[in-house]
């Protein structure tokens, strides 16, 4: 499920590319959450529409994660992106993983940071850097660039803090809890993007088509696989993803856009899959039963 994550995020950027030709940032945001939402709604009500008991006591995690896992980012990636380089924002992503290590091991039984994994993380995070290269850390020139960064940092953490509060909640149905999330995230993108960009523009057909599909895999499909991974392994193995994410974003950018493979893809993709490996080596022994 991780790895399938990494790939539908990998290739998001490339959609989300061709919507932004005839859509606003926080329209494309609200339009993907949208339509996610009205799919997961539909599939939660043929099974019968029930999220799980105790439910109450809940509702302000729910509420939170429902805003930290989509909305709130989305908005805010839309809105960095326009001040920094791409580099920052896919280095960005890739922090998600560290700040989730320090936050699991003070909230999450089970989950407490060691030498090993910590070692772990920094080399898989090392081996994006080298993949993305100094485009990373250029400056644009912008004048907001460094809230531009801010955002783009604040995005992550909203991911970080959301896949801790996703793992804390008691029992519940997947399916159940993607559905409201995504309709909280909803009524949360909705009003600020009619307050930030006036009504919704009238998009053609290539528009809604990339809508369609940005709604599909990269945010109902993968935001139900994200809550599996979350409640079955954890918020720190989930995190894994975001290492993967800029490897399939330059895959599917040289594949099928034609864009340059840097040459130091190959030194990356080692670098991160040891900080994986060393990192999660008791769960992946466990995975291939190695012992």
């Amino acid at each position: 499920m991780v790895a399938t994550l990494g790939l539908v995020w990998g290739a998001t950027f490339m959609v989300i590319e061709i919507a932004l030709r005839g859509i606003t940032p926080f329209w494309l945001a609200a339009g993907r959450i949208g339509f996610a939402a009205a799919l997961t709604g539909a599939i939660w009500a043929i099974r019968g529409g029930r999220l799980y008991t105790g439910a109450a006591r809940a509702w302000p995690s729910i509420l939170a994660i429902g805003a930290l896992s989509s909305a709130v980012p989305f908005m805010l990636l839309s809105w960095g992106q326009q001040h920094v380089t791409s580099g920052f924002a896919g280095v960005s992503m890739a922090a998600v993983a560290l700040m989730v290590l320090p936050l699991a091991h003070f909230f999450v039984p089970g989950e407490r940071m060691s030498l090993r994994r910590t070692l772990g993380f920094a080399i898989g995070f090392v081996g994006v850097v080298v993949l993305i290269g100094g485009q990373a850390f250029e400056s644009t020139g912008a004048r907001l660039e460094v809230f531009g960064r801010l955002a783009c940092l604040a995005a992550a953490a909203c991911y970080a803090a959301g896949s801790i509060l996703t793992r804390r909640l008691p029992p519940v149905d997947p399916v159940a809890l993607a559905a409201v999330l995504l309709f909280i995230g909803t009524a949360v993108v909705v009003p600020v993007a009619w307050t930030v960009e006036g009504p919704p523009p009238l998009p053609d057909t290539q528009t809604l088509a990339a809508l369609a599909i940005l709604g599909l895999l990269p945010t109902a499909g993968a935001n139900f696989l994200r809550i599996l991974v979350i409640r079955s392994a954890g918020p720190t193995f989930m995190s894994l993803t975001n290492y993967q994410v800029p490897v399939w974003s330059v895959i599917f950018g040289a594949v099928l856009l034609g864009e340059p493979l840097p040459p130091a893809l190959l030194a990356a993709l080692a670098l991160i899959l040891a900080g994986v490996a060393l990192s999660q080596w008791g769960a992946l022994r466990r995975l291939f039963r190695l012992g």
